[in-house]
């Protein structure tokens, strides 16, 4: 499937293998270390900062919980993507 857009020689394979390569991969990399970073902040939160209180506790697992959702989110976005990739044939 490669269909000249009105630029030239791009073709939409190249366009969606360039969008996958330059924005979505780069940017779900990037998140999903954000989400990493805050999990370990629950676990932190939860195993050194609450010395027994059980508020902090709660907060920690909170924290972990929420970093737990968003490396879920960032997997399955990253197999959307390959899903996606390999049906218009642009993985690289």
């Amino acid at each position: 499937m490669n269909y000249a857009l009105a630029s030239g020689h791009t073709t939409v394979t190249d366009l969606l293998g360039k969008i996958q390569n330059q924005l979505l991969t780069p940017l779900i990399n990037l998140l999903f270390v954000l989400a990493t970073v805050v999990f370990l902040w629950g676990v932190i939160r939860y195993v050194i900062g609450s010395q027994g209180d059980p508020k902090n506790l709660d907060a920690g697992k909170k924290i972990m919980l929420w970093g737990i959702i968003g490396m879920t989110i960032m997997a399955s976005a990253w197999g959307i993507v390959k899903i996606i990739c390999r049906f218009f044939d642009t993985c690289t």
